[in-house]
């Protein structure tokens, strides 16, 4: 078993990603500049934007961190995002999700410029990536292509299942795995979905992302198959100085043995992600 380790592939990538800014400011440009929104104070986007704010220091990008209580309304929110979209100094920016109640997340996505959609979540992204044009891809699915590739995991011919359709997994990564790069077959299976454990059972590569710790247990998994946890659960944990701990969709466990290859839960699909929208924003740099 090989476990795939997102954290030092992720580190890696920094370095290339630095190399490259490095350059264009040596050349006279400025460097890329990435904002996130960041609307209340729920834990885990807390983390997720602190993470972010220190990637892009340790890469050479400008980041700009906008805070925002629970109760800004919808029309304020829609007001900061024309404003992020024509500031010249901008490459791109993120609004970090869930958003309240309150305030309807596909209206805000679609308020921005999809030039600056570095998050890859814009209609118009998604379409081109359908098609095979020029565009952001979304984060988590552009990490996932990038590790199996990375560590040369074979994907043409074999067939890859992907349990969870959203817009921001499921869907985009099972489009980028049968297109011709990536050459899978690909099942996208859910909770309606008839013969799940035998569908997953039949995956050379399996791909977790629905949100239910320790859903895919060792009898789902095909013996040398290629396993990606894409689950960030927050669980209630005494054994840790924050009190709590993620646990991913897979038991890992019981199922790391069949694998041939794996990725660990924290330390696996998550700095990926991360990497992927660092990508993402030096690529709207190059553009602009």
């Amino acid at each position: 078993m090989t476990l795939i380790d997102g954290k030092a592939t992720s580190q890696q990538i920094k370095a290339e990603i630095a190399e490259e800014v490095k350059k264009m400011v040596a050349s006279g440009l400025k460097a890329p500049h990435l904002a996130a929104v960041l609307v209340g104070h729920d834990g885990g986007s807390e983390s997720y934007v602190a993470h972010k704010i220190k990637d892009c220091e340790s890469v050479g990008f400008k980041s700009s961190l906008i805070r925002y209580e629970d109760d800004v309304t919808e029309s304020e929110l829609l007001k900061k995002v024309e404003e992020l979209n024509t500031d010249p100094e901008l490459d791109g920016f993120i609004v970090q999700l869930p958003l309240p109640d309150h305030i309807n997340e596909q209206k805000i996505i679609e308020a921005i410029n999809p030039a600056k959609d570095v998050d890859g979540f814009h209609p118009e992204n998604v379409g081109r990536m359908v098609v095979g044009l020029p565009g952001f891809v979304s984060a988590t699915p552009f990490g996932i292509v990038e590790l199996l590739k990375r560590y040369k995991v074979e994907t043409s011919g074999k067939h890859c299942v992907v349990i969870g359709r959203s817009n921001i997994v499921g869907r985009p990564l099972s489009i980028l795995m049968s297109q011709k790069e990536m050459n899978a077959t690909v099942t996208v299976v859910h909770s309606r979905t008839e013969n799940l454990k035998a569908l997953c059972a039949s995956a050379d590569i399996l791909v977790a992302a629905l949100g239910r710790p320790g859903f895919v247990t060792a009898d789902m998994v095909k013996e040398g198959a290629t396993v990606i946890d894409v689950g960030t659960t927050r669980i209630k944990s005494d054994q840790t100085k924050s009190g709590w701990k993620l646990k991913g969709d897979v038991d890992f466990d019981s199922v790391a043995e069949k694998c041939a290859f794996i990725t660990p839960v924290p330390g696996g699909v998550g700095p990926m992600t991360r990497v992927a929208l660092l990508k993402n924003t030096l690529l709207a740099a190059k553009r602009n």
